[in-house]
This record gives structure tokens, sequence and C-alpha cells, in this order.
């Protein structure tokens, strides 16, 4: 019996605004002596992605942060001794709730799971204070867990369990629903979530069997019948 769903952060219910995108790349930069081109930040991204490398225990390291948003900025021509201090004050940019902006079916999906009686619980690889990023932009959550005040990161097993022992339910009970192959679907599937969904809204893994191109998708792909 389904009695919670688990829903990751970012790029899942909400997404950078415009302080976190290429521009506010661009108008940061100024403020450290970089000219950065907005037009590369893409393939900056890509790149800094293809690079990064997860602490070996799955600890939550700022420092693995700061060191990937260096990457974009110098990728964006940001190739000065200037660009760490730029990377930590744009990592510290992402601690903010009032820079992310919620996706257009995040809030109608999660009020009708609510209207079903199920639980909802958020768990995120994030330094955010996590209420707080509830309180700002009004989610009725029952539990949510970052990996900052937890200690360890998906896919680690422990925090999915953290936030399954505070929702009160087992993970035969629960699903889970998130942008990442291996932080949310393996890491949910590995504790027991067999109802594990990546959310794909770029349609770039047709492969996978248990895909959604959005939220709203996910009533009934819970099986649950039309409100």
């Amino acid at each position: 019996m389904l009695r919670a769903v688990l829903f990751d952060v970012d790029f899942t219910i909400a997404r950078p605004g415009p302080e976190l995108g290429p521009d506010g790349y661009r108008r940061l930069g100024e403020r450290f002596g970089l000219e950065l081109d907005p037009a590369r930040y893409a393939e900056a991204r890509e790149r800094a992605v293809e690079g990064i490398k997860r602490h070996p225990e799955l600890e939550h390291d700022e420092e693995i942060w700061v060191a990937f948003t260096e990457r974009i900025i110098r990728g964006m021509g940001g190739d000065a001794d200037t660009a760490y201090e730029c990377a930590v004050a744009m990592t510290q940019a992402w601690e903010h709730a009032e820079h992310f902006e919620l996706f257009e079916d995040a809030l109608p999906v999660l009020e009708a799971l609510r209207a079903r009686g199920l639980k909802l619980g958020l768990v995120s690889n994030t330094g955010r204070n996590l209420d707080e990023f509830v309180a700002h932009h009004r989610l009725d959550v029952d539990a949510a867990i970052g990996s900052g005040a937890f200690g360890r990161t998906k896919p680690h097993p422990t925090i999915f369990r953290a936030v399954l022992e505070l929702l009160g339910v087992e993970p035969a009970e629960a699903a889970m629903v998130g942008d990442s192959i291996e932080d949310d679907v393996e890491g949910a599937r590995a504790t027991g979530i067999e109802r594990a969904f990546l959310l794909d809204r770029e349609a770039r893994y047709p492969e996978v069997p248990e895909r959604l191109p959005d939220l709203f998708a996910l009533p009934a792909a819970l099986g649950l019948p039309p409100s």
C-alpha cells in the first residue's frame, strides 16, 4: 500500500532562478573582475558535471560544489585568480530559497497527492536549509532533509531512511521521484523503495522505463485514480 511520496528538490520541484543562471554568473563575475560569457554557460556546466567527483563515503562536502562552480566560471572565461572567490559566492547564493522558482506542476501535484491522504517528503543533496525553503515556497510537506544538515548525500541509503523514519513509513510503502538516475532512482531502490521514477523533463533518457515527462504524469504512474 502506498502511504508516502518522496521528492528530490532541485530540477524536480524547483529550478534555479535568474540569479543562478548564465546572466547571474555574468553579474556576479563583474564583482570579482571577471568577464563571463553567458553563451558559454551550458557547455561549461556540462564539462563541469563530467569532472565532478563524489566524496568516497558520500559525505556532504561543500568544497566539491565550490570546485564544480569554479570549473563553470573558468569555462565561461573567468580563468583568473578570483575565480575561486567567485565560486564561493555563487555556491552561497544557491543556499537562498528566494533564488529558486517552483515548476508549474509542483504545487498542483503535491496538492493532488495530499488530497489522496499521502504523506509527502523532500530529500535533497544541498547545503540549503530546507525548512526555510519549504516555508518560503509554502510547500505542504511532512518532512524535509538536506544532505548538508544530515551529513550524507544521495544515493547513500541512510538519507532516504531518515526521511522515511520521519514520515513513519516503510520503504515498501513509499515512492521516490527525482531527476537523477544514480542519486534518486538507484539510491531509492537500494533502500528498498521499488517505486522510483526518473523525472525526465528534457527527454534525455527515453530508454528508462520508469520515466516521467513531468510531475503531472505521476499520479497515473502511481496507479492512483483520477481526482
